[in-house]
């Protein structure tokens, strides 16, 4: 039994992640499901309901293949922090998170919530790109 997180923020990100975990997963298997906001006067109704229709992507699209759970995080943390907690408190075996192609000066910029992860978690990732690249 593998337990995934996934970490996401869009329908479109879910989409793509259910694709690539659709042909991993095996009986038994569980899949977390993670959007973090920050809350408060930073968080409207609006960024709430897209990130509740991303969990319901997973939750629809795996379902009937694993265990599924969703959560929606507004705890005034960075979606990072989220991430990795939470893989940490159910000792997750793999996170699964997508990447967007970014420009040279955007890459020179620290703050990514895929590169926080990245770089601060020791378990086993998968990084699905999110545009199809030429």
């Amino acid at each position: 039994m593998t337990t995934y997180v996934l970490a996401t923020n869009h329908v479109d990100t879910s989409a793509a992640l259910c694709d690539y975990l659709l042909s991993r997963l095996d009986d038994g298997d569980g899949v977390h499901a993670v959007n973090s906001l920050p809350g408060g006067d930073d968080t409207s109704g609006e960024d709430a309901r897209d990130g509740e229709d991303a969990l319901n992507v997973v939750a629809s699209r795996l379902g009937g293949f694993a265990d599924v759970e969703t959560h929606q995080f507004v705890r005034g943390n960075d979606p990072a922090t989220d991430v990795l907690d939470y893989a940490d408190d159910i000792d997750a075996d793999e996170l699964v998170m997508g990447i967007r192609k970014r420009n040279p000066t955007a890459k020179v910029v620290f703050g990514s919530t895929a590169q926080k992860i990245l770089l601060n978690s020791n378990r086993p990732m998968a990084v699905v790109p999110l545009e199809r690249v030429e």
